[in-house]
């Protein structure tokens, strides 16, 4: 289909784990070592293009009938790291998060209800057989989830202008600092303001990453979004360092300096979400 692969597919940001081949048993260790050896491996792009494929037939197919055997792979100081796609799990998760994003009417054109019902049912049944399932990649849709740049460091952050390629934006950090910098920021948020969507994301995402290899490599990045972001503003963009001057604020009893932080960081996002309704 060459004219569905030229498309570039945004607006989404990943937060992905990068584990050691020791991580995985056999049989699937070896799987991932022979695909780690590959020339080239598919990109985030070409996931995204299947998947819209998928929902071009009638009925749509909102979720692969059979798992991903695809990955991303990274080289950690010599050490072959791979974060599996699983695609089909992630599918059901987005399925399930879909109300709460779309007008039910647009949501029923889209996706009629006996197709999601469906959907839902594999879900459950799948998930009765594999109850410790659990993905290496999560995403987020026009924006990224403040608590997601708390497991980073500024000087982390990698950025390639747009040139012959789209630009890239994306933070990379060992396991250790992501779960140290989270524990760090809950315990600040915890002893100065009250219980509220920032913590709970926070939360969330710790006992996620407890899931992994102590060893994995964590990632942010900014996916499709750099289509979103005017190039000069891309590359002016800090807000891991402005989530981490906040934290840093309020830890030190500073709340003026905690909220000038957040609303650079709320000012920059909130004029990227406002282009999803734009006509």
């Amino acid at each position: 289909m060459p004219a569905l692969s030229s498309v570039l597919v945004p607006y989404a940001s990943y937060l992905r784990i990068y584990e050691p081949l020791a991580a995985f048993p056999e049989p699937e260790r070896g799987h991932w070592a022979r695909y780690a050896r590959r020339d080239a491996t598919p990109t985030a792009q070409d996931e995204l293009r299947r998947s819209l494929a998928d929902l071009l037939p009638t009925p749509p197919v909102p979720v692969p009938v059979h798992e991903s055997a695809d990955a991303f792979v990274a080289d950690v100081d010599g050490v072959v790291c791979v974060c599996p796609w699983r695609t089909r799990l992630r599918g059901w998760l987005a399925l399930e998060e879909l109300p709460e994003q779309l007008p039910a009417q647009l949501l029923d054109a889209a996706l009629p209800q006996v197709v999601r019902d469906q959907a839902a049912a594999d879900f459950e049944e799948w998930r009765a057989r594999n109850p410790d399932a659990r993905p290496w990649i999560r995403t987020a849709v026009w924006h990224v989830p403040v608590g997601w740049f708390t497991l980073f460091a500024d000087e982390e952050r990698e950025y390639e202008a747009a040139g012959t390629a789209a630009p890239v934006l994306r933070y990379r950090t060992p396991m250790v600092q992501a779960r140290r910098r989270v524990a760090r920021a809950l315990r600040t948020l915890r002893e100065t303001i009250d219980e509220g969507p920032l913590t709970d994301g926070l939360l969330d995402v710790g006992r996620w990453l407890e899931e992994f290899h102590p060893r994995s490599l964590v990632e942010l990045d900014y996916g499709g979004l750099v289509h979103a972001l005017p190039d000069g503003q891309l590359a002016q963009d800090r807000s891991a360092a402005d989530v981490a001057e906040g934290i840093a604020a309020l830890r030190a009893g500073d709340g003026e300096g905690a909220a000038r932080a957040y609303e650079r960081l709320t000012d920059r996002w909130r004029a990227v979400r406002d282009r999803q309704f734009a006509n």
